[in-house]
């Protein structure tokens, strides 16, 4: 068998692996199930407020955006963060070593981070869509829309997340990346439609992926009058496949050769020096 070949069906293998043990282990399922729950509370919350004079419930507006801000906000920050972890206890070095070793490393990475992004999505959609009014889940064509959004945003986050991982030696020092991310989800129309928000920062939030999601999402999953709220009146779809194929081109271009160089630069010593200031954090 090809080596290639070989080594993107152990990275599936091991992917799948990780992800079974991340729904074995208690700490990993606290983490994937506690903000989907408290993505529900919000919508319990807004499941009777509409949005002005609209008509449309501000929850079913909501519903699907949150699900575009799980797959933008889990595919760049758990990447970026799966990453600086490995990097810093020696995986990313020992698959370093491996022939093709570095390939397989990524496609597991994916698989597991893939999971992470589409379970605790499953887990908002399905109670989401009895708990909110004015969805329109009703059609073959609106679940293969839901799919294809779903893919094209985690080939645009994935790449990017492993890039910004890639910047910094420790998830502690990765941590600091959430702020940026947080506040580019709080200018991206996720709970309220962003026609309300000033003009300069529906500019801004339209240069990132987050933005593009939610609209895709909500392109997918409500009926066609309620774009009648959203930017230009209309879902863009082709703008969205658009700007979430740029971010997906750039970041799968990118993101190979990054990788490559920080892997150049790992060594035994990087990574038992790195080793000794986390044992003396926790002392």
């Amino acid at each position: 068998m090809n080596p290639v070949l070989l080594a993107v069906r152990q990275g599936w293998t091991r992917g799948m692996i990780e992800t079974r043990q991340t729904l074995t282990n208690g700490q990993d399922l606290f983490g994937i199930m506690f903000w989907p729950v408290v993505m529900l509370v919000i919508l319990f919350f807004m499941r009777d407020a509409s949005f002005e004079s609209s008509g449309l419930m501000l929850g079913a507006l909501a519903l699907p955006s949150v699900i575009g801000m799980l797959v933008a906000v889990n595919g760049l920050v758990g990447m970026g963060q799966q990453l600086s972890l490995d990097r810093e206890d020696g995986t990313l070095l020992r698959a370093k070593a491996t022939p093709n070793g570095m390939v397989g490393y990524l496609v597991g990475k994916i698989i597991q981070v893939s999971g992470s992004v589409i379970i605790p999505s499953v887990i908002i959609l399905i109670p989401g869509m009895f708990l909110v009014e004015g969805l329109a889940l009703d059609s073959v064509g609106s679940w293969l829309a839901l799919i294809w959004v779903v893919v094209l945003g985690l080939l645009a986050t994935l790449p990017a997340g492993a890039v910004f991982g890639s910047m910094f030696s420790n998830p502690r020092s990765f941590a600091i990346m959430t702020f940026p991310i947080m506040g580019v989800v709080a200018v991206s129309g996720i709970f309220y439609p962003i026609t309300s928000m000033p003009g300069w920062l529906q500019g801004v939030a339209q240069v990132f992926p987050v933005y593009w999601l939610g609209l895709g999402m909500r392109s997918a999953m409500l009926p066609d009058e309620a774009a009648a709220v959203e930017l230009t009146g209309s879902w863009r779809q082709l703008e969205t496949v658009g700007v979430l194929g740029v971010w997906a081109a750039v970041g799968l271009l990118i993101a190979p050769v990054v990788l490559r160089r920080m892997a150049r630069r790992e060594s035994g010593s990087s990574v038992a020096e790195r080793r000794d200031k986390a044992m003396q954090r926790a002392y």
